[in-house]
């Protein structure tokens, strides 16, 4: 798919490789940042129906990707664990588990989420829901998952994606069966959300990380 961007979505990719280049500097070349970015770029280019939010993608999915890379480029990943979060749109279930994981653990474990099939948005009464404990996953955005990102992590957990999840052998999975909040009302996603962190607080115990 041919994408069409405005002269000013066009200046917005271009500060964000500016930016990009000065946070990874002395980690990663100045090639391999333009690289992932333009890869990034395409990859999400060909399925996006609305290029307002392309650039702010494209960011956030080529950082995460120059993330996980340089943890394989380090010896044990660094010294902390990281954890990816799998669903089939990346706008509930894993992004709750994101934030509830990024919440208890604050930096002590490196985290990531994606979906086989990434919805416009993050639902809204996901988003709702973990307003309600005071954590914010209004500003996220659904992206896919990368190879990279999943050999990076030491733990990957599904929900629901079944065979369009990735398998990589040797690799850690668990598969967590919650209810999809899609379409349901507030009342309805509070008890997944408090399934999702009954569930983070014992996967944050069983890698030993202490709850902040």
């Amino acid at each position: 798919m041919s994408v069409t961007l405005t002269t000013e979505e066009q200046l917005q990719i271009r500060q964000a490789a500016e930016r990009l280049k000065r946070e990874f500097a002395g980690e990663l070349n100045t090639e391999t940042i333009e690289r992932y970015m333009t890869d990034s770029f395409d990859t999400l280019a060909e399925k996006a129906r609305n290029t307002a939010w392309l650039p702010l993608l494209t960011e956030r999915f080529a950082r995460d990707r120059l993330r996980a890379l340089i943890r394989l480029e380090e010896p044990a990943g660094g010294g902390k664990p990281s954890v990816l979060f799998l669903c089939v749109h990346n706008a509930g279930r894993s992004q709750m588990a994101a934030g509830w994981l990024r919440h208890l653990a604050g930096d002590s474990v490196d985290v990531y989420s994606g979906g086989s099939e990434p919805a416009d948005g993050v639902n809204q009464m996901a988003v709702a829901a973990m307003a309600e404990v005071g954590i914010d996953i209004g500003q996220e955005l659904p992206q896919p998952w990368a190879d990279e990102i999943v050999r990076a992590a030491d733990v990957v957990v599904t929900m629901g994606c079944g065979d369009a999840c990735p398998v990589f052998p040797g690799k850690r999975y668990l598969d967590w069966e919650l209810e999809d909040p899609a379409g349901k009302e507030l009342e309805a996603v509070r008890p997944i959300r408090d399934d999702i962190e009954q569930r983070v607080r014992g996967l944050l115990a069983e890698l030993e990380v202490p709850v902040s």
